[in-house]
């Protein structure tokens, strides 16, 4: 990994959270009205959720997870309602504290630590699982792969994770910088290739005791995002 190119993208991603579109996002993350463009974003992101809960076991109790990227909270609490003990972090400290305000109280024996940092922290310890939705997709390809070997060093069971599929569609909202608004737009999302991916997963020294599992496309809207599993075999 490209220490620099990491550090300088990851401090773009948390200016952008923490600052310059935490309102818009606690809006996309409530039940608020928006508008349509936000609409099919909130969808997309809803279906994306579920798709990656319903790859993790119904039954959590006993099992640990990392949230990397947590946002404000909903897959983290999802995981808690089955019995997990979750550490979810956010780079955003503003996201984790609204986070914390949304958090229910579990009688699953479940809980979360809230946290704001680097997912890569060695001092967050080992986990059953990690799950990194959309936390990735604004990193190169290269960037991105090393963050997941990072993360399988730290993972027991299962790594799953997202990343923008490169498509004509998406290569379009990009240019045209129509994801959101020009006042509170994202740093730039970097696409990629499915096959390009896999190929640099399957050749990545430190993953290969890991086996590349199942993958799943959301398409809804102005919201492209493609999900894929690594596991221990």
């Amino acid at each position: 990994m490209q220490a620099d190119t990491y550090t300088a993208r990851r401090s773009e991603i948390e200016t952008y959270f923490d600052r310059t579109a935490v309102e818009a996002w606690a809006r996309l993350t409530s039940d608020a009205p928006v508008g349509r463009v936000r609409a099919t974003v909130r969808a997309g992101r809803e279906r994306m959720r579920r798709t990656l809960l319903s790859w993790l076991p119904a039954d959590m109790r006993g099992l640990r997870l990392l949230d990397a990227g947590c946002g404000t909270g909903a897959l983290a609490v999802e995981a808690a309602l089955r019995g997990a003990q979750v550490l979810a972090i956010d780079l955003s400290p503003t996201l984790v504290d609204l986070a914390r305000e949304r958090q229910p109280v579990f009688s699953s024996g479940g809980r979360i630590d809230f946290r704001s940092g680097d997912m890569l922290d060695p001092q967050l310890g080992d986990f059953d699982h990690v799950v990194g939705m959309d936390s990735l997709i604004h990193y190169e390809a290269d960037d991105a792969v090393e963050v997941l070997a990072g993360l399988a060093q730290r993972c027991r069971c299962s790594l799953l994770f997202t990343f923008a599929p490169s498509s004509p569609a998406l290569e379009l909202f990009k240019a045209a910088g129509k994801l959101f608004p020009r006042a509170d737009r994202s740093p730039a999302i970097v696409p990629v290739a499915e096959r390009t991916l896999r190929r640099r997963l399957e050749a990545h020294p430190q993953l290969l005791a890991w086996d590349l599992g199942r993958s799943e496309r959301i398409a809804s809207g102005f919201y492209t995002s493609q999900a894929m599993e690594l596991r221990r075999p």
